[in-house]
């Protein structure tokens, strides 16, 4: 049995691809994915208990069992680069968007705005000049593009659900980014402040930890993958 397995951030740079053929036995599982690396990589090893893994772009847990063709992702913790999610140049659902463009937030904020709103909060995410006292050049994204929408217009339909607010959108930069530019933007719109704040809050928390973006961090002397948030447990294959 063959499957595709793509491989992002840290993993990447570990196995020196982005993306492999495996030949598995028929009924293999994700760990089966996960031995395979784990067996040739002693770095990759010391990863696997923090990796989070999909099959056809959803998260999948150890057992389950693979099929001729799956598409196997090994992701690293998120840290929200450069493998493009596809050649176009934006990926869009209903309230989000994947850009390789600088995000225009004014026009985000025109697109939300209606009469009935009495509160509308929107979030910047900027590049910084420094990470842990060091001077930072410029940063990288790199998303599992088709999943990463599909996560992303997952939090947004949540937040209108669990927050009662109008109206969401979430768009997110990948590529190069210059140090003042804005790499991810949220919007929230609703009748009450209290609710747009804390969807907002909300959402940029989710995305952190659950979103396959990542970023390298470009300094003088080289560059490293940041260090993303822990994947909540739910979604961690086990063992």
């Amino acid at each position: 049995m063959r499957v595709r397995v793509l491989l992002f951030g840290q993993i990447k740079d570990i196995v020196g691809k982005g993306e492999d053929l495996l030949e598995l036995a028929p009924d293999a599982n994700v760990h089966a994915v996960l031995m395979h690396y784990g067996r040739q990589f002693q770095a990759f090893e010391g990863l696997a208990g923090s990796l989070a893994c999909s099959v056809n772009q959803e998260y999948a847990q150890g057992t389950q069992i693979l099929k001729e063709g799956d598409e196997v992702g090994l992701l690293p913790p998120v840290s929200g680069g450069t493998q493009a999610p596809s050649k176009a140049s934006q990926l869009v659902s209903a309230h989000c968007a994947i850009v390789r463009e600088p995000i225009d937030v004014s026009a985000l904020r025109k697109r939300l705005a209606h009469p009935t709103d009495g509160a509308a909060v929107m979030f910047e995410g900027v590049v910084r000049n420094n990470t842990r006292g060091k001077r930072t050049l410029y940063l990288d994204y790199e998303a599992y593009g088709a999943m990463a929408l599909s996560e992303m217009e997952r939090l947004a339909q949540g937040s209108l659900e669990q927050f009662r607010i109008r109206d969401a959108a979430v768009v997110h930069r990948l590529g190069r980014l210059e140090i003042g530019e804005t790499s991810v933007a949220i919007g929230v719109a609703s009748a009450h402040r209290a609710a747009a704040f804390e969807a907002c809050r909300w959402l940029i928390d989710s995305l952190k930890r659950t979103v396959p973006i990542w970023k390298k961090e470009y300094f003088e002397d080289g560059a490293v993958w940041a260090d993303g948030e822990p994947f909540p447990e739910e979604i961690r294959p086990g063992k």
